[in-house]
C-alpha cells in the first residue's frame, strides 16, 4: 500500500508497483491548464512519438480540469490522453457521468507507465492508493467488472475500466465509467489492455476549491441562464437528446449511407428521434452537474442501457443500411459491455459491407443484414473469426483487401455522421483534426447546418480556414476545464474565460484562454510531426474529393480541399508543408518544444 498526500499527479509505474506524488508547476498549469492541455504536455515530454502505442514505454494519462465537480454547468468529464494504437497520433478522449468528478475530488490527475505482469486494476481512495490483483474480473464486461469491484471496494465510488475487447488490445477499445459512459475513439481501452490493467477504482471527498465564491457563483448563474435560453440546449437536446439530428442531417443531404456511398437515408424514420422516443425510450439522464441532460436510457428486445446516441445510431443504421432500431440499440448496449467504439466499430463494419458487396472480400457481408452486424459486434470485441480484422480498423482492413478508398477514415480514425461533400468548413476540420476523422475539433455543423453561433453558407469554401481553426482553438480550451461541448451552443469564449478565472483567481482575458488552445494544437501538431505525419496526410479519402453525391439537398458536391487547406496553414502561421513556424511557437511560449 502507498500512501499519497495533497500532491497534483499520481504516478502509477505498474512494472515496480511503485506510486509517487508530483507537482505541476504554475507555468504549466498557466498554459495548458488541465484536462487535454495538461495530459497533451504530460505525453508530449514523456512518450517518444516513434513508440509501438500497445507497448510497454507508451503512457496514459487520466485528468481532470479546474471546474470539475464544481457548480459549472456539465462540469463532470475526464479525459484520457496516449499516443493511440488506431491512429499513430498524440490522441484525447473525454467522457461524461460521475468519474471524473470523483477522480477530482480525490484530488489527483493520474499517470499511468510500464506493465504489469498481471491483471491488476487500481484502488484510489482518501489517503490510499493499491494495486490489486484483477484476475476475478479478467474476461467480464464492463457491467460485470463494475459491479464486482464496487463489492470489493467502496459502494459510492467510481470505475472506469475496459472490457474484453480492451484486454485483447481490439484497437477500436475504449474505457467504460458509469457502464454506459465511454471515452471511446482511438483504441485508448486497448492501451490500458496492453498494460494488464483493468480498471481505475476512485473514491474521494476533497470539494474542488473556488477561488472567489460570489463572482464564480454569479458567472454561473449568467450561464445557466443561457444555455436555459438557447433553442438547442433548452429544447432540442433535453426533448430527444442526441437522436434529434437524425432528420435534420438527413434532410441537409449529409447523413452517410452504406459507407458513405449516399448522404440520404430513404429509412431514416425508423430511426429518427420520434421513432426512438416511441419504441425504445425509457427515462432521460444527466450526466453530474448537467442542466441539459441529453442521456437516454432505452430499452430493446428485454434488455436495457444508455443510448444509442446519434451517432451510434447512424454507424450501425444508414452506414450499415441498417433501420431496425431495436437491432442497432443491441449493436450499441454489447459495444458498452464489450468496451467499443460504437462509431469506428460500426464504420468499420460498412467498410466490410462495400469491400463484400464489390467482390473485393468473400465473407458475404451485406449491407442491411443487422443479424450480421450484431455478430460481427460481438467477434470484434472478443477478437474471434473476421472480428479480428474489423478490430484493426477501416484503414488497415481496406489496405488488407487491396482497396484503401474504401475506408473512410482520415489519419485511420473513422469519419463520423455527417458526409463532408455537404459541408465544406466541417470538411476541413475533419482533414486537419490532429487526432484523425473526428467532427468534435471543430464542430462546424453548428454554424453551417444549425446556424450557431451565425449561419454560414455550408457550400462556400472560401473563408473557412479562419473560423476552422478558431472553433479548433477554443475546442481545444474548452477540453482544459473540463466542459461538456454541448455548451458551446449557447457559452461564448468570455463566459469559459470568465468561469475559469473566477474559479482559480488566475486571470484569463478571451484572447489568453483561446490561445491556450492554439497552444495545444500546436503542440500535437509537433508530437504527430515527429512520428511521421504532415501535409499528405490532411486528407479526406478520394470519394470525397472526386464523387459528387447523386441524390438529396447536397447532390452534385465535393470538397474542395485543396484551396481551403493552403488557407488554413496561412491562418495557423505554418509553412506550406503544415509546420509551425518558429515565431509562432516563440509567440505561444513554446518554443523550446521544436526540435
Amino acid at each position: 500500500m502507498n500512501k499519497s498526500g495533497g500532491a497534483r499527479i499520481l504516478r502509477i509505474n505498474l512494472s515496480s508497483g511503485k506510486v509517487t506524488e508530483e507537482e505541476v508547476d504554475q507555468d504549466t498549469r498557466r498554459k495548458f491548464i488541465g484536462g487535454r492541455g495538461l495530459g497533451v504536455k504530460i505525453v508530449f515530454d514523456e512518450v517518444d512519438p516513434g513508440v509501438d502505442p500497445l507497448s510497454e514505454s507508451n503512457k496514459i494519462v487520466f485528468a481532470v480540469g479546474p471546474l470539475t465537480g464544481t457548480a459549472a454547468p456539465s462540469s463532470g468529464r475526464y479525459a484520457v490522453i496516449s499516443k493511440s494504437p488506431l491512429t499513430g497520433t498524440i490522441f484525447d478522449a473525454n467522457s461524461g457521468g460521475f468519474f471524473g468528478p470523483m477522480l477530482k475530488a480525490l484530488g489527483h490527475d493520474v499517470i499511468i507507465e510500464g506493465r504489469s505482469g498481471d491483471p491488476v486494476y487500481v484502488w484510489a481512495h482518501d489517503g490510499d492508493v493499491e494495486l490489486r490483483g484483477a484476475s476475478s474480473v479478467w474476461g467480464k464486461d464492463t457491467h460485470e467488472t463494475t459491479e464486482k469491484l464496487l463489492e470489493e471496494t467502496d459502494r459510492r465510488a467510481k470505475v472506469a475500466c475496459i472490457g474484453p475487447a480492451g484486454e485483447k488490445q481490439v484497437k477500436l477499445a475504449c474505457v467504460i465509467n458509469d457502464e454506459h459512459r465511454a471515452a471511446g475513439r482511438g483504441g485508448l481501452g486497448a492501451v490500458m489492455g496492453s498494460k494488464n490493467l483493468k480498471a481505475i477504482v476512485v473514491s474521494g471527498h476533497k470539494k474542488t476549491p473556488v477561488a472567489n465564491e460570489s463572482k464564480f457563483r454569479e458567472t454561473v448563474k449568467r450561464c445557466l441562464m443561457t444555455l436555459d435560453k438557447n433553442p438547442i440546449t433548452k429544447d432540442s437536446l433535453k426533448i430527444f437528446g442526441t437522436p434529434s439530428l437524425v432528420s435534420l442531417i438527413n434532410e441537409t443531404g449529409i447523413f452517410p449511407v452504406r459507407n458513405f456511398q449516399r448522404g440520404y437515408f430513404e429509412d431514416a424514420d425508423g430511426i429518427c428521434g420520434e421513432k426512438y422516443l416511441e419504441r425504445i425510450f425509457v427515462k432521460p439522464y444527466a450526466c453530474f452537474g448537467c442542466p441539459i441532460g441529453c442521456g437516454r436510457l432505452t430499452r430493446a428486445n428485454g434488455e436495457g442501457g444508455g443510448g444509442p446516441e446519434y451517432e451510434t445510431l447512424w454507424a450501425f443504421g444508414a452506414q450499415c443500411g441498417v433501420s431496425k432500431l431495436e437491432d442497432i440499440a443491441r449493436a450499441n448496449y454489447l459495444c458498452n459491455r464489450l468496451g467499443l467504439d460504437t462509431i469506428s466499430t460500426g464504420s468499420t463494419i460498412g467498410c466490410a459491407m462495400e469491400l463484400s458487396e464489390k467482390g473485393y472480400l468473400t465473407e458475404g457481408i451485406e449491407f442491411g443484414d443487422s443479424e450480421k452486424m450484431v455478430e460481427l459486434v460481438r467477434k470484434t470485441g472478443l477478437r474471434e473469426g473476421f472480428g479480428k480484422e474489423i478490430g484493426e480498423g477501416s484503414k488497415r482492413l481496406a489496405e488488407r483487401y487491396g482497396h484503401p478508398e474504401v475506408a473512410m477514415q482520415v489519419k485511420g480514425l473513422e469519419l463520423p455522421a455527417y458526409d463532408p461533400r455537404g459541408v465544406q468548413g466541417h470538411a476541413l476540420a475533419y482533414a486537419t483534426s490532429n487526432r484523425g476523422g473526428c467532427h468534435l475539433r471543430a464542430y462546424m455543423i453548428g454554424p453551417e447546418v444549425l446556424g450557431v453561433p451565425a449561419p454560414l453558407d455550408r457550400f462556400r469554401a472560401g473563408g473557412k480556414a479562419k473560423i476552422v481553426k478558431l472553433l479548433q482553438d477554443v475546442s481545444a480550451a474548452v477540453d482544459t476545464l473540463i466542459l461538456c461541448r454541448f455548451t458551446s451552443f449557447a457559452l461564448n469564449i468570455e463566459e469559459y474565460a470568465s468561469l475559469l478565472s473566477t474559479a482559480t483567481g488566475i486571470d484569463y482575458s478571451a484572447e489568453e484562454f483561446r490561445k491556450v488552445g492554439e497552444r495545444i494544437w500546436n503542440l500535437e501538431r509537433l508530437f504527430n510531426l515527429r512520428a511521421g505525419f504532415g501535409r499528405k496526410d490532411d486528407t479526406l479519402p478520394p470519394r470525397f474529393l472526386k464523387t459528387p453525391l447523386k441524390e438529396g439537398n447536397s447532390r452534385g458536391r465535393v470538397v474542395e480541399l485543396e484551396k481551403m487547406l493552403g488557407e488554413y496553414y496561412e491562418a495557423r502561421g505554418w509553412t506550406e508543408e503544415g509546420k509551425p513556424r518558429a515565431e509562432l511557437l516563440e509567440e505561444l511560449g513554446i518554443e523550446g518544444y521544436a526540435r
